[in-house]
């Protein structure tokens, strides 16, 4: 090919257009379109449901805490109250139904809210508003803090370290010690609990005297000065004497048995039950006035079960359904009797309460109110320390023992009355308490004390028989140890006296320590395994 040529053919390549150059033409693909993804038709019939129940138990709860108008005189109780009110419009409903589909929607069950009932609802419903894109409900809060969420944990933890001692880093719950007599001359007790510590000690006022009461206090102070730690003093009035007292030996002597009969009788009037029968003083004649035929009567804390067979002016006629078969049941004075089925209507505060008041108000950091059972109740020994102490009587803690029936009945009027003017704690009298609402029923109502305290935002001590084998022989059951690990979940345990407490309360200390780790109220905590 000669130089023309090439010529050619390079301009007729010049010639050709640019695309051309560049191959083949790319055809641009339209952009696709983004479709929306379809909403789960279970999460959003799920979300349906939520919204319902946060918007049915806001409204509920508020119609729950009119009744409390005006008792709310601490502004700090306020939202405690509030909650309390939202937790008793929840657990009103049965929500076994809605908790399975929140736990197969990977969400919270409502399982643990007792602190938070609405701030709970409504994460849920901010979640379930973000997977289904049809955002918050109306009723939802936006986003909140996690001090926020838990801020009723933090309300809890302040006031128990406020009434019952500043808790040790170590372990999830206070120790409160009662104080036997003989310590009131033994100041080194004192400072031996001090240094083991506990948190705070009792002292029963239905013995010993001023005299001596005294002396345990300043040992207190002594001890505290000493250790650097000073530990509560907790003072436990008597209330009324449901009690034993004078006897009547029958025809077995001071014994009965299964099946046959006993006359309880009104103080003073032994002689007139039935000679044929063995006969026992009850020291408060209301309770006998209480009982009618049919109703159950248990002594000496359930060792001895009778039904009440017949009513006199005397007193009572009971039938021995259970008890010693072979030797029989030996009767003794100053037993305590419990009458279930009886509305036994006598003011908690006695008279001999009343008594020890100008020393109790003075010298206790908390009272103990044995048998409280109404709202009423608390009002009148808050009015009898307002008269003792005008200026701070709101200061003086105020522990409700929760020992029968219409206590646990009147729970929430009694949190919202005591607590809403001054610190409450909750003591849980599960020997008393056990035998009013049956043995087999008391595992289940400390469970729900503790949620509804819980949602109150009020501490409680789990009291009664903890490690009382250990405390008496040194030798712990396998059961009594899996019931102090239970207390774990409360802010505070009671230990009565024992010739073994100090190796009691090390025991404990481990038990309680490691429990902690695993447990919080409700809550299993995840700490890592070490045994595998």
């Amino acid at each position: 090919m000669d130089e023309h040529d090439m010529t050619a053919v390079k301009s007729a390549a010049d010639a050709k257009p640019a695309a051309a150059r560049k191959g083949p033409a790319r055809t641009r693909k339209p952009a696709a379109s983004k479709k929306k993804t379809p909403a789960d038709p279970g999460l959003a019939a799920l979300q349906a449901d939520v919204n319902q129940l946060a918007a049915s138990v806001a409204a509920d709860g508020a119609a729950l805490a009119a009744r409390w108008e005006g008792w709310v005189e601490t502004p700090e109780f306020a939202p405690s109250a509030a909650n309390l009110s939202h937790y008793l419009a929840l657990r009103h409903r049965d929500l076994r139904p809605l908790q399975r589909r929140l736990m197969a929607a990977g969400l919270s069950s409502l399982g643990r809210a007792e602190s938070r009932v609405m701030p709970t609802l409504h994460a849920v419903e901010r979640l379930l508003g973000a997977a289904t894109g049809k955002g918050l409900a109306a009723s939802a809060s936006p986003n909140v803090q996690d001090d926020h969420f838990f801020a009723g944990e933090e309300r809890i933890r302040q006031r128990a370290d406020a009434l019952l001692g500043a808790l040790q880093e170590t372990r999830p719950a206070r120790l409160l010690v009662t104080v036997p007599g003989e310590a009131a001359g033994d100041p080194a007790f004192f400072t031996e609990l001090a240094n083991l510590g506990v948190e705070a000690v009792r002292i029963n006022c239905a013995h010993d005297g001023e005299s001596a009461w005294a002396s345990m206090i300043a040992h207190v102070e002594a001890a505290a000065h000493a250790t650097g730690r000073r530990m509560k003093v907790m003072m436990d009035l008597p209330g009324p004497k449901i009690r034993t007292g004078a006897l009547k030996k029958g025809k077995n002597g001071s014994r009965v048995f299964p099946e046959s009969e006993l006359a309880v009788v009104r103080p003073g009037h032994l002689d007139a039950a039935p000679r044929k029968l063995p006969a026992i003083e009850c020291e408060l004649g209301q309770a006998l006035e209480a009982a009618e035929p049919g109703h159950r009567v248990f002594i000496d804390d359930g060792k001895l079960a009778a039904t009440v067979l017949s009513a006199q002016d005397w007193g009572l006629v009971l039938g021995i359904d259970t008890g010693p078969e072979t030797e029989g049941y030996k009767l003794k004075p100053e037993k305590g009797i419990n009458f279930p089925d009886s509305d036994v209507l006598v003011p908690a505060l006695t008279a001999d309460d009343r008594d020890l008041l100008p020393f109790v108000a003075h010298h206790a950091d908390g009272v103990e109110f044995s048998f409280v059972q109404t709202p009423e109740d608390v009002e009148e020994l808050q009015a009898a320390l307002a008269r003792e102490r005008p200026e701070d009587w709101r200061s003086i803690g105020l522990v409700l023992k929760i020992e029968t029936r219409r206590a646990v009945r009147n729970l929430p009027d009694m949190l919202v009355r005591a607590a809403g003017r001054q610190p409450t704690a909750v003591l849980i009298a599960r020997g008393d308490l056990a035998v009013e609402i049956g043995f087999a029923r008391l595992a289940e109502m400390q469970e729900e004390i503790l949620w509804l305290c819980e949602a109150a935002h009020v501490p409680v001590i789990w009291a009664t028989q903890v490690m009382e084998s250990l405390m008496k022989t040194g030798i712990a059951s396998r059961g009594e140890m899996t019931d102090a690990a239970m207390a774990a979940r409360a802010e505070c345990v009671m230990l009565n006296k024992g010739p073994h407490l100090f190796r009691g309360i090390t025991v404990l200390e481990g038990l309680l320590t490691r429990m902690g780790g695993h447990m919080h109220k409700k809550a299993h905590l995840l700490r890592s395994l070490q045994s595998w």
